[in-house]
């Protein structure tokens, strides 16, 4: 079986997803499973859906997909379909489209635990009028905004009296997300905190020390390269980790059982955020 992985993200996070699924190969021997990787860190979503056409012209047994909302994207996922090519969404869905599954975190949970960490690091009255600073690396993707929603939800209840500066279109890519956050920092002195739910985390510290200032709580997701060396020195307060080996187990079952070579029925289930912080933090594999 091949499976092709189409990501646009950042290159930290699509290589560890890339890993994480050939690690995963081997474990559902007798299936003889190979990757085909389409990583890119920038695209539009006329050009995803030009890879997913020519991944469905030359054949697949299943595609992995992290894309932005898009018509042109959930176009071929249908034609995908009609060609009996399941795809799989990862790590932010598109409910309503002809995928087959989504794998990944549960989004909304995952930024309402962000907020109650927020809520517990800044009381009232010591923290009243000040402000979080939400960092997206993009509205197109739909994962990012629900981790936005579950986050103000649970702010407004647990915490009223912190406000949030929402910040989008860096990319998470730390070249262009520094003068973003420079200058929301410099347009609001109240913000004392950092909610990143697009990464990007080493140009959010340097745009605070540039700054001079030091977050209170620094909140960020995923436990890839740069934000284990944030955590250990201390810059992050504490990442929103998911189990990525997990969830590309579950990707290659499903694929497995859409091309009929497993007759046991395999559930797709959203994964629950781990708080992992320096004191909990699992070895690297």
């Amino acid at each position: 079986m091949v499976i092709d992985l189409v990501m646009e993200a950042p290159k930290r996070f699509s290589s560890a997803v890339r890993n994480a699924l050939e690690d995963q190969l081997p474990m559902h021997q007798p299936v003889a499973l190979r990757v085909r990787s389409h990583l890119c860190e920038t695209a539009t979503g006329e050009e995803i859906a030009a890879i997913l056409a020519r991944i469905r012209k030359r054949g697949s047994n299943g595609i992995l997909l992290k894309a932005p909302d898009h018509s042109g994207i959930r176009e071929e996922i249908a034609a995908c379909r009609r060609a009996h090519i399941p795809v799989i969404t990862l790590v932010t869905d598109l409910p309503g489209s002809d995928r087959l599954a989504y794998v990944g975190m549960d989004n909304q949970a995952a930024g309402g635990t962000a907020a109650w960490l927020m809520a517990g690091w800044m009381p009232a009255p010591l923290y009243q009028g000040k402000a979080v600073l939400a960092v997206i690396s993009s509205y197109r993707f739909l994962g990012e905004e629900e981790r936005e929603i579950g986050f103000r939800a649970v702010l407004r209840e647990r915490a009223p009296h912190l406000g949030v500066v929402s910040l989008g279109e860096g990319g998470g890519l730390d070249w262009l997300s520094h003068d973003l956050i420079r200058s929301a920092l410099m347009a609001h002195p109240e913000i004392e905190a950092v909610y990143s739910i697009g990464g990007g985390n080493r140009a959010v510290a340097r745009a605070f020390a540039s700054c001079g200032r030091r977050p209170v709580i620094f909140v960020a997701h995923d436990l890839d390269h740069d934000n284990r060396a944030l955590l250990q020195d201390r810059t992050l307060t504490a990442v929103l980790h998911h189990d990525l080996a997990a969830d590309m187990h579950q990707a290659c079952a499903l694929f497995i059982q859409a091309n009929r070579l497993r007759s046991a029925p395999v559930t797709a289930r959203p994964s629950p955020a781990h708080i992992i912080t320096p004191m909990n933090m699992p070895p690297f594999t």
